[in-house]
Protein backbone atom coordinates (compact mmCIF):
# COMPACT_ATOMS: atom_id res chain seq x y z
CA UNK A 1 0.00 0.00 0.00
CA UNK A 2 1.67 3.33 -0.82
CA UNK A 3 2.04 5.80 2.40
CA UNK A 4 0.04 9.10 0.43
CA UNK A 5 -2.19 10.29 2.74
CA UNK A 6 -1.62 7.91 6.04
CA UNK A 7 -1.76 9.87 9.22
CA UNK A 8 1.56 10.28 11.00
CA UNK A 9 1.81 10.02 14.97
CA UNK A 10 3.68 11.08 17.62
CA UNK A 11 5.42 8.27 20.14
CA UNK A 12 2.44 10.00 22.24
CA UNK A 13 -0.18 9.99 19.93
CA UNK A 14 0.65 6.34 19.12
CA UNK A 15 0.43 5.18 23.03
CA UNK A 16 -2.69 6.93 23.45
CA UNK A 17 -4.41 5.21 20.41
CA UNK A 18 -3.37 1.94 21.89
CA UNK A 19 -4.20 2.76 25.47
CA UNK A 20 -7.90 3.78 24.18
CA UNK A 21 -8.06 0.03 22.85
CA UNK A 22 -6.93 -1.12 25.68
CA UNK A 23 -9.81 0.70 27.44
CA UNK A 24 -12.45 -0.95 25.73
CA UNK A 25 -11.00 -4.41 26.37
CA UNK A 26 -8.11 -5.46 24.58
CA UNK A 27 -5.40 -6.75 26.24
CA UNK A 28 -1.96 -5.53 25.53
CA UNK A 29 -0.72 -9.23 25.33
CA UNK A 30 -3.64 -8.96 22.31
CA UNK A 31 -2.09 -6.16 20.51
CA UNK A 32 0.94 -7.92 20.83
CA UNK A 33 -0.14 -10.89 19.00
CA UNK A 34 -1.73 -8.93 16.29
CA UNK A 35 1.69 -7.24 15.84
CA UNK A 36 3.69 -10.25 15.99
CA UNK A 37 1.74 -11.89 13.64
CA UNK A 38 1.77 -9.17 11.12
CA UNK A 39 5.58 -9.01 11.07
CA UNK A 40 5.76 -12.78 10.99
CA UNK A 41 3.53 -12.52 7.58
CA UNK A 42 5.94 -10.07 5.84
CA UNK A 43 8.75 -11.51 7.10
CA UNK A 44 7.62 -15.44 5.82
CA UNK A 45 6.49 -13.60 2.87
CA UNK A 46 10.69 -11.92 1.82
CA UNK A 47 12.34 -14.67 3.66
CA UNK A 48 11.56 -17.68 1.37
CA UNK A 49 13.50 -21.28 3.16
CA UNK A 50 16.38 -18.68 4.43
CA UNK A 51 17.10 -18.44 8.39
CA UNK A 52 15.86 -15.48 10.41
CA UNK A 53 17.46 -14.12 13.03
CA UNK A 54 15.39 -12.25 15.18
CA UNK A 55 17.00 -9.63 17.67
CA UNK A 56 14.35 -9.21 20.87
CA UNK A 57 14.92 -6.00 23.65
CA UNK A 58 13.50 -5.92 26.80
CA UNK A 59 10.10 -3.87 26.29
CA UNK A 60 7.11 -4.73 23.99
CA UNK A 61 9.08 -4.19 20.77
CA UNK A 62 10.70 -7.52 21.50
CA UNK A 63 7.56 -8.72 22.84
CA UNK A 64 6.60 -8.39 19.21
CA UNK A 65 9.62 -10.14 18.08
CA UNK A 66 8.90 -13.08 20.43
CA UNK A 67 5.95 -13.25 18.37
CA UNK A 68 6.86 -13.05 15.35
CA UNK A 69 9.81 -15.57 16.37
CA UNK A 70 7.07 -18.52 17.61
CA UNK A 71 4.71 -17.87 14.84
CA UNK A 72 7.76 -18.36 12.12
CA UNK A 73 9.12 -21.40 13.82
CA UNK A 74 5.40 -22.65 13.74
CA UNK A 75 4.98 -22.09 9.94
CA UNK A 76 8.39 -24.03 9.04
CA UNK A 77 10.55 -21.25 9.26
CA UNK A 78 14.08 -21.80 10.31
CA UNK A 79 14.69 -18.69 13.27
CA UNK A 80 16.53 -17.68 15.77
CA UNK A 81 16.05 -15.71 18.73
CA UNK A 82 18.77 -13.08 20.04
CA UNK A 83 18.12 -10.64 22.89
CA UNK A 84 19.89 -7.85 25.30
CA UNK A 85 18.65 -9.35 28.11
CA UNK A 86 14.94 -10.71 30.43
CA UNK A 87 12.07 -8.91 29.03
CA UNK A 88 10.50 -6.60 31.80
CA UNK A 89 6.85 -6.13 30.71
CA UNK A 90 3.97 -8.71 31.55
CA UNK A 91 3.23 -8.71 28.23
CA UNK A 92 6.71 -9.75 26.73
CA UNK A 93 7.58 -12.25 29.51
CA UNK A 94 4.77 -14.05 28.59
CA UNK A 95 6.03 -14.07 24.89
CA UNK A 96 9.23 -14.97 25.80
CA UNK A 97 7.86 -17.70 27.89
CA UNK A 98 5.79 -18.82 24.53
CA UNK A 99 8.57 -18.71 22.52
CA UNK A 100 9.47 -21.80 24.29
CA UNK A 101 13.19 -21.94 22.94
CA UNK A 102 16.31 -20.93 23.44
CA UNK A 103 16.94 -17.40 23.08
CA UNK A 104 20.92 -16.54 22.41
CA UNK A 105 22.83 -13.50 24.29
CA UNK A 106 22.94 -10.49 21.59
CA UNK A 107 27.02 -10.12 21.61
CA UNK A 108 27.62 -13.66 21.23
CA UNK A 109 24.93 -14.40 18.01
CA UNK A 110 26.28 -15.45 15.36
CA UNK A 111 24.53 -13.54 11.61
CA UNK A 112 21.75 -14.83 9.44
CA UNK A 113 20.49 -14.20 6.19
CA UNK A 114 17.89 -12.38 7.24
CA UNK A 115 17.91 -10.00 10.43
CA UNK A 116 14.66 -8.78 12.16
CA UNK A 117 15.13 -5.77 14.45
CA UNK A 118 12.86 -5.63 17.74
CA UNK A 119 15.11 -4.61 20.24
CA UNK A 120 14.01 -1.03 20.08
CA UNK A 121 10.89 0.30 18.49
CA UNK A 122 8.56 3.37 19.43
CA UNK A 123 9.21 5.55 22.51
CA UNK A 124 13.48 5.48 22.28
CA UNK A 125 15.03 8.38 23.91
CA UNK A 126 18.76 7.71 25.03
CA UNK A 127 21.20 5.83 23.21
CA UNK A 128 21.79 1.68 22.90
CA UNK A 129 24.84 1.20 24.81
CA UNK A 130 28.38 0.35 23.06
CA UNK A 131 28.13 -3.27 23.00
CA UNK A 132 24.12 -3.27 21.96
CA UNK A 133 24.76 -0.88 18.93
CA UNK A 134 28.19 -2.75 17.91
CA UNK A 135 26.36 -6.38 17.94
CA UNK A 136 23.33 -4.72 15.53
CA UNK A 137 26.08 -3.06 13.44
CA UNK A 138 27.92 -6.58 13.05
CA UNK A 139 24.74 -8.71 12.36
CA UNK A 140 23.12 -6.02 10.28
CA UNK A 141 26.26 -5.77 8.00
CA UNK A 142 26.46 -9.58 7.55
CA UNK A 143 22.46 -10.23 6.47
CA UNK A 144 21.59 -10.09 3.13
CA UNK A 145 18.09 -8.55 3.95
CA UNK A 146 17.42 -6.62 7.10
CA UNK A 147 13.99 -5.57 8.76
CA UNK A 148 13.14 -3.26 11.15
CA UNK A 149 10.15 -3.43 13.01
CA UNK A 150 8.28 0.03 13.37
CA UNK A 151 11.64 1.85 13.67
CA UNK A 152 14.98 1.03 13.63
CA UNK A 153 16.97 0.68 17.07
CA UNK A 154 18.65 3.79 18.03
CA UNK A 155 16.56 6.30 16.30
CA UNK A 156 14.68 8.68 17.90
CA UNK A 157 10.41 8.32 17.22
CA UNK A 158 9.39 12.11 16.62
CA UNK A 159 12.54 13.80 15.47
CA UNK A 160 14.16 11.97 12.66
CA UNK A 161 17.53 12.07 15.27
CA UNK A 162 19.72 9.30 15.25
CA UNK A 163 20.42 8.60 18.75
CA UNK A 164 23.33 6.16 18.18
CA UNK A 165 24.66 4.38 14.95
CA UNK A 166 21.67 3.30 12.70
CA UNK A 167 22.41 0.55 9.82
CA UNK A 168 20.45 0.92 6.56
CA UNK A 169 17.18 -1.35 6.64
CA UNK A 170 15.69 -2.93 3.15
CA UNK A 171 12.44 -2.64 4.59
CA UNK A 172 10.86 -0.79 8.03
CA UNK A 173 7.56 -2.64 9.32
CA UNK A 174 5.68 0.28 10.78
CA UNK A 175 2.95 -0.64 13.27
CA UNK A 176 -0.29 0.44 13.32
CA UNK A 177 0.53 4.05 11.84
CA UNK A 178 4.05 6.18 10.49
CA UNK A 179 5.76 7.70 12.94
CA UNK A 180 7.82 11.34 11.97
CA UNK A 181 11.30 9.24 11.59
CA UNK A 182 9.76 7.45 9.47
CA UNK A 183 9.65 10.28 7.15
CA UNK A 184 12.07 12.95 8.33
CA UNK A 185 16.15 13.20 8.53
CA UNK A 186 18.79 11.46 9.32
CA UNK A 187 16.26 8.83 10.21
CA UNK A 188 14.53 8.20 7.08
CA UNK A 189 17.60 8.44 5.03
CA UNK A 190 18.28 4.87 6.69
CA UNK A 191 14.87 3.18 5.73
CA UNK A 192 14.67 2.31 1.83
CA UNK A 193 10.93 0.85 1.99
CA UNK A 194 8.54 1.39 4.86
CA UNK A 195 4.98 -0.67 5.18
CA UNK A 196 2.44 0.27 7.35
CA UNK A 197 1.03 -3.09 9.33
CA UNK A 198 -2.65 -2.85 10.30
CA UNK A 199 -3.25 -4.02 13.98
CA UNK A 200 -6.53 -3.16 13.92
CA UNK A 201 -5.73 0.40 16.32
CA UNK A 202 -7.63 3.33 15.43
CA UNK A 203 -5.57 6.48 14.56
CA UNK A 204 -5.97 9.85 13.69
CA UNK A 205 -3.79 12.58 13.28
CA UNK A 206 -3.53 16.19 12.02
CA UNK A 207 -0.34 15.36 10.38
CA UNK A 208 -0.21 13.44 7.35
CA UNK A 209 1.54 12.05 4.17
CA UNK A 210 1.85 14.23 1.05
CA UNK A 211 -1.05 12.94 -1.60
CA UNK A 212 -0.87 13.51 -4.62
CA UNK A 213 -3.68 16.19 -5.41
CA UNK A 214 -6.59 15.65 -7.58
CA UNK A 215 -6.35 18.48 -10.38
CA UNK A 216 -9.27 19.85 -12.72
CA UNK A 217 -8.60 21.19 -16.04
CA UNK A 218 -9.85 24.54 -17.02
CA UNK A 219 -14.03 24.85 -17.30
CA UNK A 220 -14.97 24.99 -21.24
CA UNK A 221 -15.60 28.99 -20.59
CA UNK A 222 -12.13 30.10 -18.96
CA UNK A 223 -9.91 32.43 -19.49
CA UNK A 224 -6.65 33.92 -18.76
CA UNK A 225 -7.92 35.44 -15.62
CA UNK A 226 -10.24 33.03 -14.39
CA UNK A 227 -7.40 30.63 -14.33
CA UNK A 228 -5.43 32.32 -11.99
CA UNK A 229 -3.35 35.52 -12.13
CA UNK A 230 0.44 35.78 -10.39
CA UNK A 231 2.69 38.44 -10.31
CA UNK A 232 6.33 37.68 -9.72
CA UNK A 233 8.27 40.64 -8.07
CA UNK A 234 12.04 40.90 -9.72
CA UNK A 235 15.33 42.13 -8.35
CA UNK A 236 18.85 42.34 -8.00
CA UNK A 237 18.89 38.59 -9.83
CA UNK A 238 16.19 38.73 -12.88
CA UNK A 239 17.59 34.84 -13.35
CA UNK A 240 15.91 33.68 -10.72
CA UNK A 241 12.23 35.42 -10.76
CA UNK A 242 12.48 34.51 -14.90
CA UNK A 243 12.56 30.94 -13.45
CA UNK A 244 10.32 31.74 -11.09
CA UNK A 245 7.86 33.58 -13.23
CA UNK A 246 7.94 30.28 -15.98
CA UNK A 247 7.36 27.91 -13.18
CA UNK A 248 3.80 29.68 -12.56
CA UNK A 249 3.20 29.80 -16.19
CA UNK A 250 3.96 26.45 -16.48
CA UNK A 251 1.83 25.20 -13.49
CA UNK A 252 -1.04 26.37 -14.39
CA UNK A 253 -1.78 29.97 -14.40
CA UNK A 254 -3.34 32.04 -16.83
CA UNK A 255 -1.56 35.54 -16.35
CA UNK A 256 1.67 35.92 -15.43
CA UNK A 257 3.31 39.43 -14.68
CA UNK A 258 7.41 39.66 -14.49
CA UNK A 259 7.60 42.91 -12.42
CA UNK A 260 10.88 44.87 -12.59
CA UNK A 261 12.90 42.28 -14.29
CA UNK A 262 15.97 42.95 -16.70
CA UNK A 263 16.78 39.75 -18.44
CA UNK A 264 16.00 39.08 -21.92
CA UNK A 265 15.03 35.53 -21.80
CA UNK A 266 11.62 35.33 -20.77
CA UNK A 267 8.72 33.36 -22.69
CA UNK A 268 6.90 35.64 -24.66
CA UNK A 269 3.96 34.33 -22.60
CA UNK A 270 5.02 36.00 -19.86
CA UNK A 271 4.25 39.53 -19.19
CA UNK A 272 6.75 41.97 -19.00
CA UNK A 273 5.84 45.49 -16.72
CA UNK A 274 7.89 47.85 -14.53
CA UNK A 275 7.64 47.28 -10.92
CA UNK A 276 4.79 49.47 -9.64
CA UNK A 277 3.29 49.41 -6.34
CA UNK A 278 -0.16 50.27 -7.87
CA UNK A 279 0.16 47.38 -10.56
CA UNK A 280 0.78 45.14 -7.61
CA UNK A 281 -2.71 46.05 -6.17
CA UNK A 282 -4.83 45.02 -8.70
CA UNK A 283 -7.54 43.04 -7.90
CA UNK A 284 -7.55 40.35 -10.31
CA UNK A 285 -3.88 39.16 -8.81
CA UNK A 286 -4.48 35.87 -7.04
CA UNK A 287 -1.05 35.56 -5.94
CA UNK A 288 1.86 38.11 -5.44
CA UNK A 289 5.13 36.69 -5.54
CA UNK A 290 8.26 38.23 -3.58
CA UNK A 291 12.02 37.06 -2.73
CA UNK A 292 13.30 35.20 -5.98
CA UNK A 293 16.64 36.67 -6.61
CA UNK A 294 15.04 40.13 -4.97
CA UNK A 295 18.37 40.73 -2.92
CA UNK A 296 18.74 42.78 0.39
CA UNK A 297 19.38 46.45 -0.91
CA UNK A 298 17.15 49.34 0.05
CA UNK A 299 15.19 48.89 -3.36
CA UNK A 300 14.45 45.18 -1.81
CA UNK A 301 13.27 46.13 1.08
CA UNK A 302 10.71 49.08 -0.73
CA UNK A 303 9.82 45.94 -2.58
CA UNK A 304 8.76 43.74 -0.41
CA UNK A 305 7.16 46.45 2.18
CA UNK A 306 5.12 47.50 -0.88
CA UNK A 307 3.88 43.62 -1.60
CA UNK A 308 3.07 43.23 2.53
CA UNK A 309 1.11 46.21 2.01
CA UNK A 310 -1.38 45.01 -0.48
CA UNK A 311 -4.07 42.74 0.27
CA UNK A 312 -3.31 39.66 -2.46
CA UNK A 313 -2.80 36.27 -1.45
CA UNK A 314 1.34 36.82 -0.55
CA UNK A 315 4.11 34.28 -1.26
CA UNK A 316 7.70 34.58 0.14
CA UNK A 317 10.81 33.54 -0.57
CA UNK A 318 14.47 33.67 -0.78
CA UNK A 319 15.90 37.03 0.29
CA UNK A 320 12.77 38.53 0.78
CA UNK A 321 12.80 35.98 4.07
CA UNK A 322 16.04 37.21 5.30
CA UNK A 323 13.99 40.83 5.61
CA UNK A 324 11.25 39.91 7.15
CA UNK A 325 10.56 40.04 10.83
CA UNK A 326 7.85 38.05 12.73
CA UNK A 327 6.37 41.30 14.13
CA UNK A 328 5.68 41.87 10.07
CA UNK A 329 4.42 38.75 9.36
CA UNK A 330 1.82 39.12 12.23
CA UNK A 331 0.81 42.12 11.46
CA UNK A 332 -0.14 41.32 7.75
CA UNK A 333 -3.66 40.49 6.89
CA UNK A 334 -4.06 38.19 3.57
CA UNK A 335 -3.66 34.73 2.82
CA UNK A 336 0.21 34.25 2.83
CA UNK A 337 2.44 31.34 2.20
CA UNK A 338 6.43 31.33 3.28
CA UNK A 339 8.80 28.62 1.87
CA UNK A 340 11.86 28.64 3.60
CA UNK A 341 14.81 25.96 3.86
CA UNK A 342 16.40 25.52 6.66
CA UNK A 343 19.04 28.38 6.93
CA UNK A 344 15.99 31.29 6.16
CA UNK A 345 13.94 29.42 8.82
CA UNK A 346 16.04 29.59 11.32
CA UNK A 347 17.38 33.03 10.72
CA UNK A 348 13.25 34.20 10.60
CA UNK A 349 12.16 32.11 13.71
CA UNK A 350 15.25 30.77 15.25
CA UNK A 351 17.05 27.67 15.67
CA UNK A 352 14.74 25.97 18.05
CA UNK A 353 15.25 22.40 19.20
CA UNK A 354 12.66 20.41 18.44
CA UNK A 355 11.27 18.21 15.65
CA UNK A 356 10.83 19.51 12.39
CA UNK A 357 7.03 19.04 12.64
CA UNK A 358 6.86 20.65 15.26
CA UNK A 359 8.72 23.60 14.79
CA UNK A 360 7.12 24.05 11.03
CA UNK A 361 3.61 24.16 13.21
CA UNK A 362 4.66 26.54 16.04
CA UNK A 363 6.15 29.55 13.27
CA UNK A 364 3.04 28.93 11.49
CA UNK A 365 0.32 29.23 14.46
CA UNK A 366 2.45 33.12 15.26
CA UNK A 367 3.01 33.85 11.89
CA UNK A 368 0.01 32.88 10.51
CA UNK A 369 1.23 32.02 7.43
CA UNK A 370 1.24 28.62 5.75
CA UNK A 371 4.58 27.39 6.04
CA UNK A 372 6.62 25.52 3.43
CA UNK A 373 9.69 24.19 5.64
CA UNK A 374 12.07 23.08 2.36
CA UNK A 375 14.49 20.02 2.30
CA UNK A 376 14.92 16.32 1.56
CA UNK A 377 11.87 15.74 3.93
CA UNK A 378 9.77 18.64 3.13
CA UNK A 379 7.13 19.78 5.78
CA UNK A 380 3.91 22.00 5.43
CA UNK A 381 2.54 23.25 8.30
CA UNK A 382 -1.05 25.67 8.23
CA UNK A 383 -1.73 28.25 10.84
CA UNK A 384 -5.04 25.60 12.28
CA UNK A 385 -2.21 23.02 13.13
CA UNK A 386 -2.44 20.85 10.13
CA UNK A 387 0.92 19.18 8.62
CA UNK A 388 1.27 17.40 5.85
CA UNK A 389 4.63 15.66 5.21
CA UNK A 390 6.48 15.04 1.87
CA UNK A 391 8.03 11.59 0.83
CA UNK A 392 11.99 12.14 0.17
CA UNK A 393 12.33 13.66 -3.42
CA UNK A 394 15.06 13.25 -5.99
CA UNK A 395 18.48 14.11 -4.10
CA UNK A 396 19.46 15.89 -7.75
CA UNK A 397 17.06 18.44 -6.49
CA UNK A 398 20.02 20.36 -4.27
CA UNK A 399 20.62 22.29 -7.42
CA UNK A 400 20.93 26.01 -8.13
CA UNK A 401 17.60 27.73 -8.97
CA UNK A 402 14.47 24.30 -8.07
CA UNK A 403 13.85 26.73 -4.96
CA UNK A 404 12.70 29.59 -7.72
CA UNK A 405 10.71 26.96 -9.67
CA UNK A 406 8.90 25.56 -6.47
CA UNK A 407 8.63 29.57 -5.14
CA UNK A 408 6.32 29.73 -8.64
CA UNK A 409 4.68 26.79 -8.70
CA UNK A 410 3.18 27.85 -4.86
CA UNK A 411 2.34 31.07 -6.10
CA UNK A 412 0.63 29.46 -9.55
CA UNK A 413 -1.43 26.88 -7.58
CA UNK A 414 -2.41 29.75 -4.76
CA UNK A 415 -3.83 31.43 -7.81
CA UNK A 416 -5.34 28.82 -9.40
CA UNK A 417 -6.84 27.56 -6.43
CA UNK A 418 -8.52 31.30 -5.32
CA UNK A 419 -9.42 31.77 -8.83
CA UNK A 420 -13.12 30.71 -8.22
CA UNK A 421 -12.97 30.24 -4.38
CA UNK A 422 -11.28 31.52 -0.61
CA UNK A 423 -8.07 30.10 -1.34
CA UNK A 424 -6.88 27.45 0.28
CA UNK A 425 -2.88 27.93 1.26
CA UNK A 426 -2.16 24.43 2.72
CA UNK A 427 -4.01 22.77 -0.41
CA UNK A 428 -1.91 25.39 -2.73
CA UNK A 429 1.44 24.33 -0.62
CA UNK A 430 0.50 20.82 -0.86
CA UNK A 431 -0.12 20.73 -4.60
CA UNK A 432 3.01 22.41 -5.36
CA UNK A 433 5.41 20.66 -3.51
CA UNK A 434 4.05 16.95 -4.65
CA UNK A 435 4.09 18.79 -9.06
CA UNK A 436 7.53 19.72 -7.85
CA UNK A 437 8.90 16.22 -6.74
CA UNK A 438 6.94 14.81 -9.77
CA UNK A 439 8.95 17.19 -12.33
CA UNK A 440 11.67 16.05 -10.73
CA UNK A 441 11.18 12.65 -10.85
CA UNK A 442 10.80 12.51 -14.50
CA UNK A 443 13.31 14.88 -15.19
CA UNK A 444 15.94 12.06 -14.22
CA UNK A 445 19.47 12.35 -13.04
CA UNK A 446 21.83 15.81 -13.36
CA UNK A 447 18.85 18.06 -14.46
CA UNK A 448 19.29 21.69 -14.15
CA UNK A 449 16.42 24.07 -12.74
CA UNK A 450 15.26 25.24 -16.25
CA UNK A 451 14.35 21.56 -17.27
CA UNK A 452 12.68 20.69 -14.11
CA UNK A 453 10.28 23.72 -14.75
CA UNK A 454 9.53 21.97 -18.56
CA UNK A 455 8.12 19.04 -16.97
CA UNK A 456 6.00 20.53 -15.29
CA UNK A 457 3.45 19.93 -17.08
CA UNK A 458 3.56 16.06 -17.35
CA UNK A 459 3.14 16.39 -14.00
CA UNK A 460 0.19 18.06 -13.93
CA UNK A 461 -0.71 15.88 -16.48
CA UNK A 462 -0.81 13.13 -13.87
CA UNK A 463 -3.42 14.74 -11.69
CA UNK A 464 -5.78 15.25 -14.42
Amino acid sequence: MPLDGRPILTAAAMRAAEEQIIATGTSVSALMERAGAAVAAQVRRLAGDQEVLILCGPGNNGGDGYVAARLLAAAGQRVRVAATGAPRSDAAIAARHAWGRDVEALGAAAPAPVLVDALFGTGLSRGLGTDVAGALTRLAAAAALTIAVDLPSGAATDDGRLLSPVPDYDLTLALGALKPSHLLQPAAARLRRVIVLDIAVPVASEASVLARPRLSAPVVDAHKYSRGMVAVVAGAMPGASVLAATAAARGGAGYVLLLGGASDRVAHAIVRRRFDAAVIADKRIGALLVGPGLGRDERARERLEAALATDRPLVIDGDALRLLTPQKLAARKGPMILTPHAGEFDALFGADAGSKIDRARHAAATSGATIVFKGPDTVIAAPDGGVVVALAASSWLSTAGTGDVLAGLVAARLAVNGSNAMPDPLAAAAEAVWLHGEAARRAGPAFIADDLARHLPEAIAACL
